[in-house]
């Protein structure tokens, strides 16, 4: 299901000798999707955090969780790590496509090509999380994320732009924890206008 190269594994081993805590495994997931591709949180779990519905691959050393949720779309990925100059960390190489669902693609499209440019100049970022009953499912980030104007960008900017470009799409939904913002654009108590303005 999911490959751990050598470089990742060796570079997983010596961080897990480094915590005080024993039991731990990786936790491989998706988090959302952006104009780059899938986006993946990798982080140490405890037993406590281990689901029954965990797909677990056994790494040699240590165990991978993968969710039911990442698990069809991280099917044949690869977990390396890179240690050079122009590229370090971890990397997912993974071949499967972005969204399999047209009207996601042509969602995913619209925020890449009209939405994210425009919320850029904020220092901004809209990912799209999923279209479920044709209900656009976003995470705000930058300076979007606890932004004073986020409610009005999202009402009149991002929902406005994505009707347009789907019209299939009936509902924008903001999952954002926007309280967790650190560099919102404007704070609540000041104001301000929508890029979208």
């Amino acid at each position: 299901m999911l490959t751990i190269t050598d470089a990742a594994k060796k570079k997983v081993l010596a961080l897990l000798e480094g915590e005080e805590q024993k039991d731990l495994a990786l936790r491989v997931a998706i988090r959302g999707r952006g104009p780059g591709g899938f986006r993946y949180e990798l982080q140490f779990v405890g037993a406590g955090e281990r689901a029954a519905e965990d797909t677990v691959v056994n790494a040699g050393g240590f165990d991978v969780l993968v969710d039911p949720e990442s698990a069809p779309n991280l099917k044949g990925a690869t977990v390396d790590f890179l240690d050079g100059v122009t590229e370090s960390g971890f990397k997912v190489d993974n071949p499967n496509p972005l969204w399999t669902d047209p009207r996601a693609q042509a969602v995913q499209d619209a925020i890449d090509t009209q939405i994210n440019p425009g919320v850029a100049s904020h220092g901004g970022h809209v990912a799209l999380l999923d279209v479920k009953d044709n209900i656009a499912y976003i995470a705000l980030g930058g300076g979007c994320q606890g932004c004073g104007m986020a409610d009005v960008t999202l009402k009149q900017g991002i929902e406005v732009l994505l009707k347009e470009a789907v019209p299939e799409i009936r509902q924008v939904i903001d999952t954002t924890d926007h309280a967790a913002g650190k560099n919102p654009f404007y704070q609540p108590s000041k104001g301000g206008t929508s890029p979208f303005a």
